[in-house]
């Protein structure tokens, strides 16, 4: 799933679910986001909608408890990624601000601890994208006392 510093192929390291490691992994897209290709990127019935100028956010898990919004822009440097951010939601449906976007393995591992069914779901939607070339998995590494 991941290459280790190297670049070698033969040395790749397998990232569990579920693990810290895992929760630096980052979802890279292989194109930029358009209006034209946003809707290969819908899940589960959503559809990606536009915060603000290339940011488009889309409800992953939402319950009374606990949320999880994907969170699609270029936030490393010229990539194109998917994170996930939570909201704050008031009276019932108004979504009023997103926290700071956390990595993709981060945002899985959290809704692994809510509700393993739907990290799985998840997670085939992340490879699937990924066997159709249309992102990939990424290490990224966070400076010293990052917390996301």
């Amino acid at each position: 799933m991941a290459e280790n510093n190297s670049g070698n192929k033969d040395d790749e390291v397998a990232v569990v679910p579920g693990t810290d490691e895992f929760g630096k992994m980052l979802f890279k897209l292989n194109q930029p986001v358009t209006p034209d290709n946003l809707s290969v990127l819908d899940y589960n019935g959503g559809h990606l909608q536009p915060v603000q100028d290339d940011l488009y956010a889309m409800p992953a898990y939402v319950t009374d408890d606990f949320n999880l919004f994907f969170i699609v822009s270029q936030l490393v440097e010229e990539d194109w990624v998917i994170a996930f951010s939570n909201a704050t939601i008031e009276k019932g449906n108004e979504i009023t601000d997103l926290s700071e976007p956390m990595t993709t393995g981060k945002g899985l591992n959290m809704l692994g601890q809510k509700s393993p069914e739907d990290a799985n779901n998840l997670l085939k939607y992340f490879n699937t994208l990924a066997d159709a070339k249309r992102g990939e998995w990424r290490m990224v590494e966070r400076p010293d006392g990052a917390t996301n």
